[in-house]
């Protein structure tokens, strides 16, 4: 029985009748509380309009008492909770035995669609697309580690007015060798010189940019085939830099495949009463929620993200029967899915629709931009981080595979340590510390932890006889001194960790609970001999340890971290 199902035991004996299904036990936020509390009792008690500490004295008088040392009522009725020593190396024992660290299956016959990274289809990936490549990814794998079916989608920008722009420009402004060896480099120059002709004033290019788009849109089999050759070399490009991330997709569907679906949706909205003409326009009225106007379709006969989305929605529920739907994507959009997901709820979808926002980067105290001349390419971000980590780890003996999972790793937490919805600035320095809150940092420790299990399986530690000495096999903990205490009751919090880091779609709460926990790691370390202890102490130092770089572990591989064994 788990310390929230005893007190809710504990509630429903005293007070029989009611619901106490939301009774939570919580970690103590000073050691000299405890180890836990619940504050329920003031909640019961406010609801009562009783005195709560008589609540709180109801309650402990009907606790089962064996998983702890001492029970106290503070405060206005507070219940202060210390556990024995017996139930929590118990539980130490229990959750080293699970699989996957404890991480409860609560997503289990349930599915979850993930957008993210959705780059532009042409382009190449620059420093703006890692946040949502990075969030989304976390995002993935803890949602699949929590057992839901996850359909994680790349929502490509790959259809629209650029390819009129793109066609036109890869036919008049290419060499033939250019047009032979095609990259994404390639047609990003391609589009950047024939969009600067489009703006000239007699308009001439502009006409025969959209002329090579109304034949794309009628089915041209010729301008088809450069479409889907341009999307072709466009995600073999994404690939290549997803590969270096480690992120992977299910699905690339781009806005191109939901566009025969668009006039279905635009009907519909006009069969169910939600859109209006206006100007030329059809629209949805949102006015009475303070969400202004969306347009479903333009004036010109074209459709917009609206109507894109709107159709995406109905097929991704009619193929994958979501429980819920998460959109990642940068915080201006924010708007946009208010109005998107209002409508949809008009319309009936009673799938959950989340969108996960986050807040743009700066790059070493600047604004990133194409004016600014440092929209930094990610291939050139990441190369970067690999020469930089080479040059931390090289005269450790390290080779370019190790700066790889060192300088990769070092950029993604330097993202995903913060809040989703703050604006960060990215700093080689502060990413690539071995100090202080970054990957580097939690990389090393579990660094440290491998060389220490390697050391107690070789020789010398039995006062220098040479042979190795054997850990008892009663797979015991014995937790004693408050370093270790302390250590010992945040292992115990790493299976909520993940749950509320997927409540809140802030893979930050993750981050921080590692953080916190190798800092715990590190002054357990610190404190306690291990090694040279004597030998029941030493074995069940070591599982406390084997137990803390599990989980660190599995809470970075959850974040797309690697954990080299050395650094």
């Amino acid at each position: 029985m788990t310390l929230d199902e005893t007190l809710q035991a504990a509630f429903a004996a005293a007070f029989p009748g009611e619901d106490f299904s939301g009774v939570r036990v919580l970690p103590a936020t000073d050691p000299k509380f405890g180890d836990y509390q619940c504050n329920d009792a003031l909640k019961l008690a406010k609801k009562m309009k009783t005195n709560p500490r008589e609540v709180a004295a109801k309650v402990v008088a009907a606790l089962d008492r064996a998983a702890f040392e001492k029970v106290e009522i503070a405060g206005p009725g507070f219940l202060n909770l210390t556990v024995s020593a017996a139930w929590l190396n118990a539980q130490l024992a229990t959750l080293s035995a699970q699989p996957r660290c404890g991480i409860p299956p609560r997503g289990a016959g349930k599915t979850v669609v993930i957008d993210y990274s959705s780059p532009n289809a042409a382009k190449q990936m620059h420093i703006g697309h890692i946040r949502s490549t990075v969030i989304g990814c976390a995002l993935d794998r803890i949602f699949r580690a929590l057992g839901y079916t996850v359909v994680a989608d790349n929502h490509l920008g790959d259809w629209g007015t650029q390819f009129g722009i793109l066609i036109k420009g890869y036919r008049d402004c290419l060499t033939d060798e250019e047009r032979a060896n095609l990259t994404v480099a390639t047609l990003e120059k391609c589009y950047v010189l024939s969009a600067a002709k489009a703006k000239e004033p007699d308009g001439v290019w502009k006409d025969a940019c959209r002329a090579e788009l109304v034949k794309l849109q009628q089915g041209d089999a010729e301008n088809l085939a450069l479409w889907k050759r341009f999307i072709d070399i466009s995600i073999g490009e994404f690939e290549r830099m997803y590969r270096k991330l480690g992120v992977k997709f299910d699905t690339y569907r781009g806005e191109s495949y939901y566009n025969a679906m668009m006039p279905g949706v635009v009907e519909k909205l006009r069969r169910m009463g939600l859109a209006e003409e206006s100007e030329g326009a059809l629209i949805v009225n949102l006015d009475a929620e303070k969400l202004g106007v969306a347009i479903v379709r333009k004036s010109d006969g074209g459709y917009n993200y609206t109507t894109s989305d709107l159709a995406c929605v109905e097929s991704r529920v009619a193929d994958y029967h979501p429980e819920r739907i998460i959109y990642v994507t940068d915080d201006r959009q924010q708007l946009h899915f208010r109005q998107f997901f209002s409508i949809a709820a008009k319309m009936g979808h009673t799938v959950k629709l989340v969108h996960v926002p986050f807040g743009l980067m700066s790059y070493q105290g600047k604004a990133i931009s194409t004016r600014e001349g440092n929209l930094i390419k990610l291939d050139d971000l990441l190369r970067e981080a690999v020469r930089r980590s080479l040059a931390i780890v090289a005269p450790r003996g390290g080779d370019e595979q190790l700066a790889e999972q060192i300088g990769i790793g070092a950029v993604k937490y330097a993202d995903l340590s913060h809040d989703p919805a703050t604006a960060i600035d990215f700093n080689w320095d502060k990413a690539l510390a071995l100090e202080g809150n970054s990957g580097p940092y939690l990389q090393y420790a579990y660094a440290r932890v491998c060389s220490l299990m390697e050391k107690a399986g070789e020789g010398g530690t039995d006062g220098g006889s040479g042979a190795p000495e054997p850990l008892p096999k009663d797979g015991l903990f014995r937790v004693a001194t408050p370093s270790e205490k302390r250590l010992a009751l945040q292992l115990l919090e790493f299976p909520g960790a993940v749950v509320r880091a997927a409540e809140a779609y802030k893979p930050s709460v993750l981050a921080d609970y590692l953080f916190q926990t190798a800092q715990l790691y590190s002054s357990f370390y610190q404190n306690s001999p291990i090694l040279k202890s004597e030998p029941a102490v030493r074995a069940a130092r070591l599982r406390l340890c084997a137990l803390f770089g599990d989980i660190l572990k599995t809470g970075l591989n959850l974040l797309g971290i690697e954990t080299p064994n050395h650094i």
